[in-house]
């Protein structure tokens, strides 16, 4: 399930034409009331499908839009941060975010996963206080590089500044070893040197096992 909040009327239909899921979007000519009721109508269906025992993969683009339509709705709580943003409009984007979660299997299982976007170097010291209150509070951190996507070097992914936690819990014991190594290895790279590199290993094989088998013989 893919939420557009505040978005051009464009991308909302180009995102649907890719055919990646349901789309629910709330675009930018409609009032900031509406982006936050679409937003919340949206995570209730998610609930409604994970009590269930359903999967569910949210997309949101992005919490820096939602949580400006909540700071322009909200009651001023007489407490405001850098940048114009109120304290209080900050507690349901957070809600929002905490609402990913695992089931367990004797509660009936299902699971929901959030994966939000979030705005940077807007030239707004809002959106910079938004991503600050936000960071570090997810599971993995995808970091994209304008240079990298200004050069056409796809994916335009920061790999140093790119993280899972607890990586331990989903990678196989050789694995690990291999993405930790790659990981120093790369680190004193540029960004566009290091994908690139990443870029050869990986059409040099045909699988991650394969990538992985050559690496280890290498180590």
């Amino acid at each position: 399930m893919i939420l557009l909040v505040d978005e051009r009327p464009e991308e909302v239909t180009e995102m649907e034409a890719c055919g990646f899921g349901e789309v629910i979007s709330s675009t930018f000519d409609l009032t900031a009331e509406r982006h936050c009721q679409v937003a919340e109508m949206t995570l209730e269906r998610c609930r409604r499908r994970v009590e269930a025992g359903g999967h569910v993969v949210m997309i949101l683009d992005s919490i820096t839009r939602l949580a400006r339509a909540h700071n322009t709705i909200e009651e001023g709580s007489g407490r405001t941060l850098s940048g114009g943003l109120d304290a209080s409009s900050l507690e349901k984007p957070k809600r929002f975010l905490g609402s990913a979660r695992l089931i367990k299997e004797e509660q009936g299982g299902g699971s929901l996963t959030i994966i939000a976007t979030a705005l940077v170097d807007t030239g707004s010291r809002m959106d910079q206080v938004i991503f600050e209150e936000f960071k570090g509070t997810g599971n993995s951190e995808l970091v994209l590089s304008r240079e990298l996507a200004d050069r056409r070097i796809y994916p335009a992914i920061d790999l140093r500044a790119s993280a899972t936690r607890k990586e331990e819990l989903l990678l196989s014991g050789d694995a690990l070893r291999v993405s930790r190594a790659m990981r120093r290895q790369l680190s004193d790279s540029h960004p566009a040197d290091a994908m690139d590199e990443l870029l050869r290993v990986m059409r040099q094989t045909r699988s991650n096992d394969e990538l992985i088998g050559r690496a280890l013989d290498r180590l």
